[in-house]
């Protein structure tokens, strides 16, 4: 299997499009090269986890890698902890070093509390049940940011960064994720976990977890060896395993 490491950033840029995730898909299946980056200036119908809209104007990064692990569907999903880590590192291009930068259980990034990056992971089995590609989607605010969300939103912009233009910034955060994919694949999930948990929004404090219309509260104690959620509810002496739903860091939140 060919890694991003033997090649360069094999970069396509879409101009305006409805989704970067849906083009990917089109490309992949008509066999687009392990590492691919497309990227959009705009999209039309930019889409987060459960089919939620991401709006999606000028000026902020809209890019889908597709990705061609050689590993099982369930190791996959590690990818979305591999992107925060990602996007991270990219971020830390264009801050101040004082400005705080977290991860939100499964697939978002924080600055300041607020909501600055989502990601989307989306597995195409073959016909075998084997995995075909990985679709990895990340929308970056850069300029501008959502208001009346239900977490509170930033962007680049809004917290002091001077960011360059669009263009470059993809080739930047594209080399930024290639970097936190190698060490994945080299070293395994274990180093990706470990600098996941070092930067976790709400960790060993109050959460509430939603699943569907149902919620719960406990502590956030930590990841499981494949990155589902620990959570200790009041009472229970071994911590729930949550492996969906959405997570909402109590104190972080309280204090937006």
């Amino acid at each position: 299997m060919t890694s991003p490491q033997d090649q360069a950033l094999a970069l396509v840029a879409l101009g305006r499009t409805e989704s970067t995730n849906t083009e990917a898909h089109h490309r992949a299946g008509a066999g687009a090269a392990h590492g691919t980056l497309l990227w959009a200036e705009a999209q039309t119908k930019g889409r987060g986890r459960h089919g939620r809209e991401w709006i999606s104007p000028p000026g902020n990064l809209y890019a889908s890698f597709i990705l061609r692990p050689a590993c099982d569907a369930a190791t996959a999903t590690q990818l979305a902890f591999v992107a925060a880590l990602g996007v991270g590192r990219f971020l830390s291009r264009y801050l101040d070093a004082a400005i705080p930068v977290h991860f939100k259980w499964p697939n978002d990034v924080l600055v300041s509390g607020r909501k600055i990056a989502g990601i989307l992971a989306e597995s195409t089995m073959g016909k075998t049940q084997n995995l075909e590609w990985v679709v990895l989607g990340v929308g970056i605010n850069i300029e501008t940011h959502p208001e009346g969300v239900e977490w509170p939103a930033t962007s680049l912009r809004a917290q002091g960064g001077n960011p360059p233009e669009i263009a470059e910034l993809v080739e930047v955060f594209g080399q930024s994720f290639l970097f936190c994919y190698n060490e994945w694949q080299e070293k395994g999930f274990s180093p990706i976990r470990k600098a996941w948990l070092e930067r976790a929004a709400g960790l060993d404090e109050p959460v509430r977890v939603r699943l569907g219309e149902e919620s719960f509260e406990g502590t956030f104690v930590g990841l499981d060896e494949d990155g589902a959620l620990l959570v200790l509810k009041d009472g229970d002496k071994d911590p729930s395993r949550v492996t969906s739903g959405d997570v909402f860091p109590m104190k972080v939140l309280a204090g937006l």
